[in-house]
């Protein structure tokens, strides 16, 4: 039982997933300025969504993912779960994530949620194998959460308010996605995805990335100015929050390890966007 709740985590990631769920609860509970029991419908709608977007993921890429130190641990690769029942795992989730966004949400919701599977699955899979800079298109895929949340809640699809934070949330997947793939750089070269280190150096990298990281926190200081928080404690701990992150991503500029700044700036970024999401969900929850 446990190996196969491991397998079930491993595969549909887990932690992304979850994340996908929480930017989505962040967007409903600054459109409906608090909690209630409808989050739950499109909350575990994207999180199934999302979980089975991964595990689709990875039976795409299962070719490559055994090439790479990184993902050759994976379930498939390592053949503790074969690519068909991969498959029909990840089709599974996809519909009960579809089917509890079309029954439990509007059509708004549900055609995002539809338009957010294509985007990653689709598009974003497509380019990864052909140019180093999928992620810019790809980082629309972490727009769209917050964005159902936000619709779901009440809130019109075009509001200046949620597209500030849906911005805040597509800038910040950009310098997610490099500072992963620079970590694990000669690992992606070896699997043949196409890699930033072989169009910039790695003092160019480090410097572009941090101006990437530094766009992150300057987006997220925007938000308050579309009055999307009602507290200046909420102001006062987006601002602290965007001074620390800078201020580890120093890193980038600082250190002359090949590989660990990608990797410590990963992490700081990754604690900073969940740090952003508490902040905004306190200030609308008090």
């Amino acid at each position: 039982m446990k190996n196969w709740i491991r397998i079930y985590l491993e595969l549909t990631k887990f932690r992304i997933a979850l994340f996908a769920a929480l930017s989505t609860s962040a967007g409903f509970i600054v459109a409906k300025q608090g909690l209630s029991s409808e989050m739950i419908t499109a909350v575990s709608g994207v999180f199934f969504l999302a979980s089975g977007a991964c595990a689709l993921n990875q039976y795409q890429e299962r070719q490559r993912d055994r090439l790479m130190e990184r993902t050759r641990g994976r379930p498939i690769p390592t053949q503790r779960l074969s690519a068909a029942m991969g498959l029909a795992i990840a089709l599974f989730l996809l519909a009960i994530g579809l089917f509890t966004l079309q029954r439990g949400t509007n059509k708004m919701v549900f055609v995002s949620g539809i338009l957010a599977l294509c985007w990653y699955n689709g598009l974003y899979t497509f380019l990864k194998r052909r140019t180093a800079f999928s992620a810019i298109p790809g980082a629309l895929v972490g727009a769209i959460p917050p964005l159902l949340g936000w619709v779901h809640g009440g809130g019109r699809l075009l509001d200046p308010q949620i597209l500030a934070l849906a911005f805040f949330f597509f800038i910040w997947q950009i310098p997610h996605f490099w500072l992963l793939l620079l970590s694990f750089a000669a690992d992606y070269e070896k699997a043949g995805f196409p890699s930033l280190t072989k169009i910039f150096t790695v003092t160019q990298l480090r410097r572009i990335t941090f101006i990437w990281v530094f766009a992150t926190a300057v987006a997220c200081l925007v938000i308050p100015l579309f009055g999307l928080v009602n507290f200046y404690a909420g102001e006062v701990g987006l601002l602290a929050a965007g001074i620390w992150l800078v201020w580890k991503a120093f890193v980038l500029l600082r250190s002359h390890h090949p590989e660990l700044p990608f990797r410590l700036a990963f992490n700081s970024i990754n604690a900073y966007v969940l740090l952003v999401m508490f902040v905004l969900a306190l200030d609308h929850l008090l």
